[in-house]
């Protein structure tokens, strides 16, 4: 087996802790980063190599094995990918301070869709399949608009919060990104293969410590203290409903020490989590979606608002708190900032490097 073939292997079967401190792997994975359309064409022309292969698949193998014997091929890559990644920037000309303004026109954070935010099997599920009469159809034109709208908002409000946070990492002088957008792998920070994930603190694991720390699930605790001041619990109301119906209530009737107990639980919650990511880390890896599964390299940033975790979208705007966090790591960024993670996933036991940036308000 060619060492092309054995990391072309192992990065297929997911196991991509076997490309850490590895050179060999390294390399493999950076031209792989350049075998993509237009741009091995460009590093041939750069680096003066010529290759007798036509397809693309084949030009990455020969490549591959061509760089395995020149000294200076790591350099070469990490030229080619410095260039490259700054004439993109360049080239998409984006004005990134209006950009950041234009973020706070959007006044809701609202899919529209299902619960996996999927608009068009929403469409399909609650209007095409549902309503035979088109004259009953055509009356929920505007209401099919509006979830339209919310789709395509949010949607976008994502993609550029999501571009910006990551011009922070890919303009950093100890990062080299991955500009042929490589499966699992955003840039190489020091020379890690790093997948970028910007969340929002997990819902789930918010749940499951609140239950240790108030004895049984949050909506239940909160039911039950509305009961004890007579507040009626409407059951039909989806869980998140009754949450912030049962919040409002309390509120209204000045009971703002009950829910300043849960705000405070809460908090401790994001505390802990802060001082042992280890654990969050581990969590986070262990119950991502099976669609969407991987076991890279990951470099978490989390943002979350404390005093009104339903309002952390808004976090991902929030440049003022982002840019000095994410600048002050990479700064500081060294060999024992990852770290291993072993986790089970469907059966199987995998094994990564990884970190998180709080982000907390």
């Amino acid at each position: 087996m060619t060492n092309f073939e054995k990391w072309d292997k192992e990065f297929r079967s997911q196991n991509l802790f076997a490309f850490n401190s590895n050179e060999n792997a390294l390399m493999w994975l950076k031209v792989r980063a350049v075998c993509r359309g237009k741009q091995i064409q460009q590093f041939l022309e750069a680096s003066g190599i010529t290759l007798t292969s036509s397809k693309i698949a084949e030009q990455n193998v020969e490549l591959f094995e061509m760089l395995e014997t020149m000294p200076n091929a790591m350099q070469l890559l990490d030229v080619f990918l410095n260039e490259r990644n700054h004439e993109w920037y360049n080239t998409m000309g984006i004005d990134e301070e209006k950009l950041k303004n234009d973020l706070y026109k959007v006044r809701h954070y609202a899919w529209g869709g299902d619960q996996n935010n999927s608009l068009d099997k929403h469409l399909v599920s609650r209007y095409v399949k549902v309503i035979s009469n088109y004259d009953e159809l055509q009356s929920k034109q505007n209401e099919i608009a509006e979830n339209a709208w919310n789709y395509v908002q949010t949607s976008w409000y994502n993609n550029w919060t999501s571009y910006l946070i990551e011009s922070l990492f890919k303009r950093h002088k100890n990062v080299i990104s991955a500009v042929g957008e490589i499966k699992s792998v955003d840039f190489f920070l020091n020379n890690n293969p790093i997948d970028l994930k910007v969340t929002f603190f997990p819902n789930q694991y918010m749940d499951e410590k609140l239950k240790n720390k108030l004895g049984k699930r949050e909506l239940t605790w909160l039911k039950q203290k509305a009961r004890e001041v007579g507040i009626i619990v409407d059951c039909t109301q989806t869980d998140s409903q009754q949450l912030y119906t049962l919040s409002e209530k309390l509120a209204e009737i000045g009971k703002n020490d009950i829910l300043e107990e849960l705000k405070t639980k809460r908090k401790e919650v994001i505390a802990e989590a802060q001082s042992n990511v280890l654990e969050l880390m581990t969590w986070l890896y262990a119950n991502q979606g099976e669609m969407r599964f991987g076991a890279e390299n990951r470099l978490f940033v989390i943002l979350v608002d404390s005093t009104d975790m339903n309002e952390s979208w808004k976090m991902k705007r929030a440049f003022a708190l982002i840019e000095p966090k994410v600048k002050d790591y990479l700064d500081n960024f060294n060999e024992d900032s990852l770290k291993e993670i072993s986790f089970m996933f469907k059966g199987n036991q995998y094994k990564s490097l990884a970190d998180v940036i709080f982000v907390v308000k």
